[in-house]
């Protein structure tokens, strides 16, 4: 298979890993299981404009009821104490949006999982994602 995104992935025909042509932001995790999971470094745009709808997407139902929780928390507040200027802007989703994808890569560390090779290591950890071990 061609790589259109020419970030030079190891070509080794024997590992699958290597194989799946994938944005240079984007990182490859892994379990004992052989379970993969591929998902973006950075901003997550999509759960900027559909709120907790991508957690829910991913099976990460532990931030899909956070973000829920968070965003039910802020209306509530912003109707009783008459905020209704701070509901005209979602900044739930925004300050979500800006620290879930982390979120979601922290939890799967939790889990077991750790980088499928070496450019999903040194990505996750220039990202502050995962901690450097020495």
């Amino acid at each position: 298979m061609q790589n259109p995104f020419g970030n030079n992935n190891n070509n080794d025909p024997n590992n699958i890993f290597n194989n799946l042509p994938i944005p240079p932001n984007y990182a490859k995790i892994k379990n004992d299981q052989g379970d993969l999971r591929i998902a973006k470094v950075g901003i997550s745009w999509t759960t900027f404009w559909f709120g907790p709808l991508p957690a829910l997407f991913r099976g990460d139902y532990y931030n899909f009821f956070l973000e829920l929780v968070l965003a039910a928390d802020y209306v509530l507040v912003a109707l009783f104490f008459k905020l209704g200027a701070l509901l005209t802007f979602p900044w739930p989703a925004l300050i979500f949006a800006l620290f879930y994808n982390m979120m979601y890569f922290r939890h799967l560390f939790n889990k077991g999982y750790y980088p499928a090779d070496a450019h999903s290591r040194e990505l996750l950890i220039k990202s502050k994602y995962l901690k450097e071990q020495k």
